[in-house]
């Protein structure tokens, strides 16, 4: 089984946190203010987000950011 590397285990967790709470990407990434293109890429783990935006999402979807990491 192929290891995931440390972006794609954040951005999957964020991604099963986010489906928990019934929002959709779009819902999402209005709650954090950013661009949708932006929170799939991090779900994704394409784009290594910085513990400040870790952080947004965390308060947006009302989680400690440390379940991310």
């Amino acid at each position: 089984m192929r290891r995931l590397k440390i972006t794609q285990k954040v951005g999957k967790k964020i991604r099963i946190t986010r489906k928990n709470k019934n929002l959709t990407q779009e819902e999402l990434a209005s709650k954090v203010k950013m661009h949708v293109s932006t929170l799939g890429r991090i779900e994704r783990g394409e784009s290594n987000a910085p513990l400040q935006t870790i952080n947004r999402i965390a308060q947006s979807l009302g989680v400690n950011p440390k379940i991310f990491l």
